[in-house]
């Protein structure tokens, strides 16, 4: 079948008007860049070709509530940033909500402003992205360019090594400790540059799966 005869079925199903159908098509077709594949047979497209074909489908009547299971699953890293640049943007359109599951976790940080993570049917954890991190994760980040060797063993009295070769060391501090940390580093190592970051949200979704949510709720 050619996707734009589907189309018009879901068009007929829904019972969209033909001007307000020509109007979403038309907007969807450019957001989602399907103008060359309108005319092409399903079994020619690309898993991400044709999971944008199905998202199109899905929204010819502008639903206000939209399920999405794996968006990005399978696809490149160009066409998951696409997809995930379309849902925010129709989000932020026509206010609708989302409700998104994935195992990709750019998926999370991109889209998501409530987490709810389950675990064998069991709801461990529901709140803010920011809240799941603050809560959780006692610790921050900094990555810190050198520009001499000097002294780097010392960098061990200031937190804890997870990367140490030069130019490039990473350690973990705690959350609370992290600006008089950062301000020890630059006034006593030569630090080209410096970052300081939350912990990846893979690390504290792994913790929450070990037993830690005692902590969060």
């Amino acid at each position: 079948m050619l996707q734009g005869k589907r189309f018009e079925l879901n068009r007929a199903i829904y019972e969209i008007p033909n001007r307000a159908y020509e109007e979403n098509l038309k907007e969807l077709v450019e957001l989602l860049d399907l103008t060359k594949l309108l005319k092409t047979q399903v079994r020619k497209l690309s898993l991400g070709q044709r999971m944008r074909m199905e998202l199109t489908a899905a929204l010819l009547h502008k639903p206000k509530v939209l399920f999405l299971d794996e968006p990005t699953m399978g696809l490149d890293l160009v066409a998951q940033q696409k997809m995930r640049d379309f849902i925010y943007e129709y989000n932020k359109k026509y206010n609708a909500t989302i409700l998104l599951t994935s195992h990709n976790m750019d998926d999370l940080v991109n889209l998501a402003r409530r987490v709810i993570v389950i675990n064998e049917g069991r709801i461990l954890f529901d709140g803010a992205l920011e809240e799941l991190a603050s809560r959780f994760a006692k610790e921050k980040i900094i990555k810190i360019a050198l520009s001499d060797e000097s002294d780097i063993k010392k960098i061990e009295e200031i937190g804890k090594i997870k990367k140490m070769a030069f130019p490039e060391v990473v350690i973990s501090v705690p959350r609370a400790a992290t600006a008089v940390a950062a301000a020890e580093l630059l006034q006593n190592f030569p630090v080209s540059d410096l970052t300081i970051e939350e912990v990846p949200i893979e690390d504290i979704i792994r913790k929450v799966f070990r037993g830690g949510t005692n902590k969060l709720r």
